[in-house]
């Protein structure tokens, strides 16, 4: 068995509570609850990209086959639109010292501007108002301003030359602590097109493409269209309330470029499906699109939490990995896919031995 409360973080403050609806009924959390044996949960990245396993569920009639992602090719067809997020992870782990002398870790959640970051500290309760921290012999170091809710630190940084240079040098890639191996090149925890840097965790579904699949797709008349969400640890923490209509969900701050938009829109009018590659995607997506699921370019905060009895506006089809027991996101695939067949789903990867979590396999649901 599996426990759910991978990551021990603070709240992220959000603003969205979402409603209820009697139509509905209760929803718990156990709800969405499954048996994952410990040893399928991947822990390193397999040698090719796309060579990972696709499980491929229907999301009206729950029907499951099995491929490889190479050949999600034949999922998809002319006139379809892939979404990507091309968020670009940052080595956002930072190991220092207090002025005290003791050691610090940091994990960088939020760009607060002005050189002050919103960081996950350890050992939180001595990293105070005032203090110093400094990373690196001093090529980094850091003002501890704030406590705010939710007991992360505003910490502002002075270096010389560019911030993301020095993180580069100093920092490590923010690996979720249910791996425990160490990743030998960081980037394979970044997907071929990320572009963007602000994430502190990867779009994981999106690791499994390569150029060459990409071009392929390309070549078949599928368009693809990127939007950007910077990936927050906030995403994975757990769901702490048994009524999930309780739970507040994470802000995140994503954009959509006019030229998405454009696409997208053009897809809706000409019948194509837009197929999300990843959950932060579809947020993104949903988050932005009018009630006719067309969009127009945007940017923004997001705290949408998408559960069974949503209604999606504009993403037909997604692309995901497999996702934590009684985490919004496996909500989020209830929500599209039902949670029957999600379970189903489940069980069935778990049967068939596929690899679970951020470095594991895929599921296309469409």
């Amino acid at each position: 068995m599996v426990s759910t409360n991978y990551w021990c973080v603070p709240a992220i403050a959000g603003v969205y509570t979402p409603r209820r609806n009697g139509e509905l009924g209760d929803m718990r959390k156990s709800d969405f609850n499954y048996n994952l044996p410990e040893e399928l949960i991947a822990q390193s990245p397999i040698d090719r990209r796309d060579s990972s396993r696709l499980l491929c569920l229907g999301k009206d009639t729950g029907k499951i086959s099995h491929t490889i992602f190479s050949q999600l090719t034949k999922m998809l067809r002319a006139g379809d639109c892939l979404v990507l997020n091309d968020s670009r992870v940052i080595p956002a782990r930072l190991f220092g010292v207090r002025d005290t002398g003791g050691a610090v870790e940091l994990v960088l959640l939020r760009d607060r501007g002005d050189g002050v970051w919103e960081s996950l500290c350890r050992p939180g309760k001595k990293v105070r108002p005032g203090g110093r921290l400094v990373f690196g012999d001093g090529e980094l170091t850091g003002e501890v301003l704030d406590i705010i809710e939710g007991g992360n630190r505003l910490i502002k940084f002075t270096h010389e030359g560019i911030f993301l240079e020095v993180l580069e040098r100093l920092g490590k890639m923010p690996l979720p602590p249910y791996i425990k191996e160490t990743l030998e090149d960081a980037q394979r925890y970044q997907t071929v097109y990320a572009r963007i840097p602000g994430s502190a965790a990867a779009p994981t579904a999106g690791l499994h493409f390569t150029h060459e699949l990409l071009e392929e797709i390309r070549s078949m008349g599928v368009k693809t269209a990127f939007v950007t969400l910077h990936v927050g640890l906030g995403t994975f923490r757990p769901v702490k309330h048994e009524d999930i209509l309780d739970h507040k969900m994470h802000a995140e701050y994503c954009e959509i470029p006019e030229a998405t938009a454009d696409v997208v829109n053009e897809t809706k009018r000409q019948g194509g499906r837009v197929i999300a590659v990843g959950t932060t995607t579809c947020r993104t997506l949903e988050s932005q699109a009018a009630q006719d699921g067309t969009l127009q370019d945007s940017s923004g905060w997001t705290d949408i939490f998408i559960y069974p009895g949503y209604s999606f506006k504009c993403v037909d089809a997604l692309i995901t990995n497999f996702h934590l027991p009684e985490s919004t996101l496996i909500m989020l695939i209830s929500a599209l896919a039902g949670r029957e067949h999600v379970l189903a789903a489940y069980e069935e990867a778990v049967r068939e031995r596929y690899r679970f979590f951020s470095f594991g396999d895929a599921m296309f649901i469409g």
